[in-house]
């Protein structure tokens, strides 16, 4: 049985020890580095593959590839089930469809990562001082400003769920005055967490220094952050976005940055990825990370261990106990 993961981008899954719950079932494991964009050649690489392991939402498995792929038998989503796989075509061809659970931690982290870079300007201070600058952070120094420190200051958390509370407790725990915004569920999690929630949305992006987006993409959120949104932050409010580039409106975020509201934003999700990040890249104002959200060693042991013991249980027959992700044939 030939198990190929798609868009292993750094080459580790070998290298995992997630591997060993491929050990002694008869499987072979391949993984393919390079993104397959053109549908044609995806279908080519995959012909002889009997279980397809996704990281994530990298490619999307469309009717088209499902229907041309006559070995296919299983497909495995690392983490949590997203919307790139046609569960109909899968149900058509009684093809299994199994996912596993995700990890607040990660992206969390990251999502703290980027707020201090961003606010302390550390890449640019970073690239300058390798070229022999030393505590400049522009070309001209009449450009030149300060970063800043985050206590104090006033951190909006935009959906209260696993990550968004991990991300509100660290700004508290830095000082900062935490509010939140949100659905219900979002008010009562901010209740419980004794956070002020903010339902007013104008209200809310007005007041704040810095801006994280942690809400689920579906039909009702893409797009739901548009120009007149983002005009309402302040010049010098830093946005975050480490949940999905689709929750804001097309060109939003670039027209809002070039009318100075918000002053800045730090981005790890961009639409069409990878190439979707170039208008994006060398822009003053923003700094980018390649989707790294959940790119981190104990995150791929736990997602591969999940999803490699998803297809040693589909080997040995076994169907997949209470809880476990599975879209059934």
């Amino acid at each position: 049985m030939r198990v190929t993961v798609l868009d292993d981008y750094q080459g580790v899954v070998p290298r995992l020890a997630a591997t060993k719950e491929l050990e002694d079932i008869p499987v072979s494991l391949h993984t393919l580095t390079e993104r397959l964009v053109d549908e044609d050649g995806l279908i080519a690489a995959l012909q002889d593959t009997d279980c397809l392991v996704l990281i994530r939402e990298r490619t999307q498995i469309t009717a088209r590839v499902v229907e041309a792929l006559p070995r296919l038998k299983l497909i495995v989503q690392t983490g949590r089930l997203s919307g790139c796989i046609d569960l109909e075509a899968c149900r058509r061809r009684g093809i299994q469809v199994r996912d596993g659970s995700g990890n607040p931690i990660a992206p969390t982290e990251l999502t703290w990562a980027l707020i201090l870079a961003a606010s302390r300007r550390l890449l640019p201070y970073a690239h300058h001082l390798s070229q022999g600058r030393w505590q400049r952070s522009c070309e001209q120094i009449g450009d030149e400003g300060l970063g800043r420190a985050v206590h104090g200051r006033t951190l909006g958390v935009w959906s209260l769920g696993k990550i968004g509370s991990r991300v509100a407790a660290i700004g508290q725990a830095f000082g900062m005055r935490v509010v939140v915004h949100g659905r219900e569920q979002s008010r009562e999690a901010a209740a419980r967490a004794s956070y002020e929630f903010i339902a007013n949305r104008s209200e809310f992006l007005a007041q704040l220094d810095v801006l994280t987006l942690h809400l689920r993409l579906g039909p009702d959120t893409r797009h739901m952050i548009d120009a007149d949104d983002l005009a309402l932050m302040r010049p010098d409010a830093l946005l975050v976005n480490t949940s999905r580039a689709e929750l804001l409106a097309p060109g939003a975020l670039l027209d809002a940055l070039a009318r100075g509201r918000p002053g800045a934003a730090a981005l790890d999700v961009f639409e069409d990825e990878p190439d979707g990040v170039a208008p994006y890249l060398n822009h003053p104002a923003i700094l980018c990370t390649p989707h790294l959200g959940f790119v981190d060693q104990d995150t791929y042991e736990a997602y591969f261990r999940e999803a490699f013991a998803q297809v040693r249980r589909f080997v040995a027959g076994e169907k997949p106990a209470i809880g476990e992700g599975n879209r059934p044939s």
